[in-house]
């Protein structure tokens, strides 16, 4: 018996603790084997050999419950100990976070349209045929549908490809004079250096009684906006043309890059496009129910303005999560 104690008391591990055990309590262990034998033995002396099996199963079971418990002990303090931190270690994770581009982005221009006295308001991402296309001058098989590469859903449902629709229920909901921006989540299917399937815009409209907003109106607001987002630049109003709007124009700023002298980036060109505005269509207007109003609405990608001011090259870099990217903006 005291062999077994012993090697028990050796024991350097549970896994060796547990074969111990198994010699001693398996069904082929020596217990098994000496219980066995009481049968042979005689009658006289049975009972005595019985009671010594007993005490010494019940002596190596508390011997082996001691081990084991102090073996377990020391495992979860080998553990604790592998995993201990130092608190008095500088470590890189007690940097603090900073705002993601265009998150900082979004919030600067609602800011300043904001301090404009405009409203903010928002609507469904997923949306209906009407509010997305027809009530913006759209109609079935307009050939301008094309450019927005819709992801449609059944029963003419679909996923909104601008916020102008934010702008159709307002009016739908409220009388002029309205003064709005709808900042959002817009989807198209697109994907390449400048495009994504999911990205920012903020467009905005004003609207109030016929012949108090002009086109000098909207010109004179985008132009003190573009110089509160990217400091002094030129800007420019190219005629263009939108289904919603009429007279329509594209807003180009002096390239930020080369200040105007002609880079790769502006292609040569010295101008870089940031946004499309123009006077709202009487259509438009007419299918909210409006009548002897005028207005002006605008629109602006997010993602443009932010790879502008922060000088990315590629659109997707601000959707991979990379921290190697985003760290750079704390």
């Amino acid at each position: 018996m005291e062999e077994w104690i012993e090697k028990i008391k050796n024991a350097v591990s549970l896994e060796e603790l547990d074969k111990i055990r198994v010699a001693i309590f398996g069904k082929k262990g020596i217990l098994a084997s000496e219980f066995a034998k009481l049968k042979n033995l005689p009658n006289d002396i049975k009972p005595k050999v019985a009671k010594e099996l007993n005490e010494f199963k019940e002596k190596i079971n508390r011997v082996l419950n001691e081990k084991k418990a102090a073996l377990e002990k020391e495992e979860i303090e080998k553990a604790l100990k592998a995993e201990k931190i130092d608190l008095s270690l500088y470590s890189p994770a007690g940097i603090k976070g900073a705002i993601h581009p265009v998150r900082d982005t979004m919030d600067r221009i609602i800011e300043y349209f904001i301090h404009m006295n405009f409203s903010i308001q928002t609507g469904p991402l997923v949306e209906d045929d009407f509010h997305n296309f027809e009530a913006l001058n759209l109609p079935k098989h307009h050939p301008a549908r094309d450019m927005q590469d819709t992801f449609y859903f059944k029963d003419d449902m679909l996923l909104r490809t601008h916020t102008s629709p934010v702008q159709i229920r307002t009016m739908q909901n409220t009388k002029p004079p309205i003064r709005m921006i709808s900042p959002g989540a817009v989807f198209r299917r697109d994907f390449d250096l400048t495009h994504t399937p999911m990205f920012h815009q903020v467009e905005g409209l004003l609207v109030d009684e016929k012949g108090a907003v002009s086109f000098a109106n909207l010109k004179f607001l985008l132009q003190d906006f573009l110089t509160y987002m990217f400091g002094d630049v030129e800007v420019r109003f190219r005629p263009s043309f939108f289904p919603f709007t009429e007279p329509s124009a594209e807003v180009d700023i002096s390239c930020i890059f080369c200040e105007g002298e002609g880079c790769r980036v502006c292609s040569q060109t010295g101008w870089l496009e940031v946004l499309g505005c123009g006077m709202v269509d009487p259509n438009v207007f007419k299918a909210v129910g409006y009548d002897n109003v005028s207005g002006y609405a605008f629109g602006l990608g997010v993602e443009r303005f932010a790879m502008l001011i922060h000088k990315i090259p590629d659109l997707r870099s601000l959707f991979e999560g990379d921290l190697r990217l985003l760290e750079q903006f704390r």
